[in-house]
C-alpha cells in the first residue's frame, strides 16, 4: 500500500503538466484560460462548480477499520465504507488523473502551531486550487518546500463512479480515511466538500486524539483581549453579530479551544452572497474583488454584474476570499480561552427569551441540540414554524457521538468556572411567526454588548419550563422584552406554545439520549403548566 508521499509521486509523474502552488494571480489567469470562470465586474473570478452547487450528505462516507470501527458515530451522518473498496476506488481515481494537468497546494489547518495539521491539496481545475488556497491556512515559501504530506486531499470531478460497483450510492462522493489520512472526492465540482472534509477531519483527530474540542462556530477578541464564541444555524445572525468593529475577528466558522486557546482552523471565509448587499453584508461584499471566488452565481443580461437576486442555478451561491480580505482581524488567527459563548437561535415560536444565561449542563443540553426555527413556505397559507435541531450546530460534520463534544464543552466550562454561556434569541417576541414580530437586531447588539462587558450580572428570573436564567434589566433594551410571555397579550397561547416547542426538545433528544450523562438528561424542559 503506497504512501501519502508515494501516492503524490505517482500523481505527478503521469501528470500532463503540474502547477504547483501558483499565487493566486496566476490560479485566476490559468481559471481563464482553461474556461473555468469569467470576471465579474468587482474583479473576482466567477466560477460553476457543475452539477453538484452543494454538499451530497447522502455521498459521504468513512473507511471503516481498526482504528474508526469502535469510535466513530456510525450512522446516516457517518457511512461506513470497506477498506477495500476505498483503495481500489483511489487506485482508479489515480489512474483517472494520468494524462490530465494537475494543481497542487501546500496548506494547513489549525492556527495554533501545536495542533497544526499539514495538507497537500490535488485538483483537477484551477478554481478549486485557488478556493484551497484562501480556505486553508497558508505556509511559507520555506515551509511549503520542507513540508510533509500528512494528510492528501484528491478532488477529481471528472472522475464518476459506478455506484453500488465501487461502494458507493452514485457517481460523486466524498471518502474519508482516518487511518491512511486521504479524502478522495470525486464526480462532484462543489468546492465546500474539500472544505468540509477537512472540518470532518479535524473533528475526529482533535477531541479523540489531542483534548481539543472542535466547533462550528464564529469568533472574535474584545479591545481588553477577551474571545467571545458563537454558535448559530444558517438565519440566526452569526456572522453579522460576530462582526462587531469594536472586536477582532478571529474566524467564522470553524475553531479548537485547546487547553489555552481557541484557534482558527481555516485561512478564509466560505461565504453565502444570495441577495447580498453592501447595507446588509458590507463585509462580504467588500471581500467580493479581485482573487476572490464566487460559484455559482449569474450576471444581469449583457454585462459583468453579478446579479445576487438570481437563483436560477442554485440558493447556494457563494464567495470564496482570504480572512485577510476583512477590516479588523486577529493576526494570527488565535484567541485566549473564552469569556463569553452565545448560543444563538431564531425561535420562530416566539418563546425563547431574548437573552439567559445558562448552567454547564444546561449548556450541554443546549449544545446537544442545536436549535433553530425555520418559517415554513406560505404556498398553502401555511405559517407554522419548523423546528430544526443540528446536534452541536454541526451535525453533519461530527464523526464523533454528539454527547462527546457536549462532555467535553461541559468540562472545559468545569475548568474555566468564569465563562459565561449565554442563549440568544434573534427570532419572534410577541407571538409566534405571523403574529409576532423580529427581535431588532440593535435590542440583540445592545444584550451581546451588556454580556460582554458584564453588565448582566443583576437579578435574574427562571424560566418555570426551559429553567434557564432571564435577566429582569438591560441597558438599551425595554425590560418586558426580556420575559417572552409579558410580550404575549393571549398569556394562555404562550403557554401552550412553550409546552409545544419544549415536547419537540424532549423528542430530539431521545436520539441522543443513550450516549448522554445524567447531568446533560437533567437541563431538559419540563413539560409542567406555567403560572
Amino acid at each position: 500500500m503506497l504512501t501519502n508521499e508515494e501516492l503524490l509521486s505517482a500523481i505527478r509523474n503521469h501528470a500532463q503538466e503540474i502547477f504547483e502552488n501558483l499565487t493566486t494571480e496566476e490560479l485566476v489567469q490559468k481559471a481563464l484560460e482553461r474556461k473555468e470562470g469569467s470576471l465579474t465586474d468587482m474583479g473576482a473570478l466567477a466560477a460553476d462548480t457543475g452539477e453538484f452547487t452543494g454538499r451530497s450528505p447522502k455521498d459521504k462516507f468513512m473507511v471503516r477499520d481498526a482504528k474508526t470501527a469502535d469510535t466513530v458515530w456510525w450512522g446516516n451522518v457517518n457511512q461506513p465504507i470497506e477498506p477495500e473498496q476505498f483503495n481500489a476506488l483511489l487506485d482508479r481515481v489515480i489512474q483517472h488523473l494520468q494524462g490530465k494537468d494537475i494543481f497542487i497546494r501546500h496548506a494547513y489547518a489549525g492556527a495554533d502551531p501545536e495542533y497544526r495539521v499539514n495538507i497537500q491539496v490535488v485538483t483537477e481545475s484551477a478554481y478549486q486550487n485557488l478556493f484551497a488556497k484562501h480556505l486553508f491556512l497558508r505556509p511559507t515559501e520555506q515551509e511549503a518546500s520542507q513540508q510533509e504530506t500528512e494528510w492528501l486531499i484528491v478532488a477529481a470531478p471528472s472522475f464518476k463512479a459506478g455506484g453500488a460497483i465501487d461502494g458507493v450510492r452514485q457517481q460523486n462522493f466524498t471518502i474519508v480515511d482516518m487511518t491512511r489520512k486521504i479524502i478522495l472526492i470525486g464526480g462532484s465540482g462543489y468546492t465546500g466538500e474539500i472544505k468540509k472534509g477537512i472540518f470532518g477531519v479535524m473533528n475526529y483527530i482533535l477531541p479523540q486524539e489531542r483534548n481539543v474540542l472542535s466547533m462550528h462556530c464564529s469568533a472574535n477578541i474584545g479591545e481588553e483581549g477577551d474571545t467571545a464564541i458563537f454558535f448559530g444555524l444558517s438565519g440566526t445572525g452569526k456572522t453579522t453579530l460576530s462582526a462587531d468593529p469594536k472586536r477582532k475577528l478571529i474566524g467564522d466558522d470553524e475553531h479548537g479551544w485547546s487547553e489555552k486557546t481557541v484557534f482558527n482552523f481555516e485561512g478564509g471565509c466560505y461565504a453565502k452572497c444570495v441577495n447580498l448587499t453592501e447595507e446588509k453584508e458590507p463585509q462580504i461584499w467588500n471581500a467580493i474583488k479581485h482573487g476572490a471566488l464566487v460559484e455559482n452565481v449569474r450576471y444581469f443580461e449583457g454585462t459583468q454584474s453579478v446579479n445576487f437576486d438570481d437563483i436560477s442555478v442554485t440558493e447556494n451561491t457563494r464567495v470564496a476570499y482570504p480572512i485577510e480580505y476583512i477590516d479588523n482581524i486577529a493576526v494570527p488567527s488565535i484567541g485566549d480561552a473564552p469569556k463569553n459563548i452565545f448560543f444563538l437561535t431564531a425561535d420562530a415560536f416566539g418563546v425563547l427569551p431574548p437573552i439567559s444565561k445558562l448552567t454547564p449542563s444546561q449548556a450541554m443540553y443546549h449544545f446537544i441540540s442545536g436549535y433553530t426555527a425555520k418559517v415554513a413556505g406560505t404556498e398553502a397559507g401555511v405559517t407554522e414554524p419548523q423546528a430544526t435541531f443540528s446536534a452541536c450546530f454541526g451535525q453533519a460534520f461530527l464523526p464523533l457521538h454528539p454527547a462527546k463534544y457536549a462532555e467535553m464543552l461541559g468540562k472545559k466550562l468545569t475548568e474555566n468556572p468564569d465563562v459565561n454561556v449565554w442563549l440568544i434569541n434573534t427570532g419572534w417576541t410577541g407571538g409566534p411567526y405571523g403574529v409576532g414580530s423580529r427581535m431588532k437586531l440593535s435590542y440583540t447588539r445592545a444584550m451581546i454588548t451588556a454580556a460582554l462587558e458584564g453588565k448582566l450580572n443583576g437579578e435574574f428570573t427562571e424560566h418555570p419550563v426551559f429553567g434557564i436564567l432571564m435577566p429582569n434589566e438591560c441597558e438599551n433594551v425595554p425590560a418586558e422584552l426580556l420575559h417572552p410571555r409579558n410580550t404575549w397579550s393571549d398569556k394562555s397561547a404562550y403557554d401552550a406554545q412553550c409546552q409545544k416547542l419544549a415536547k419537540l426538545f424532549n423528542d430530539n433528544f431521545e436520539k441522543f439520549a443513550d450516549g448522554s450523562s445524567e447531568e446533560i438528561k437533567s437541563a431538559a424542559p419540563k413539560l409542567a403548566e406555567i403560572g
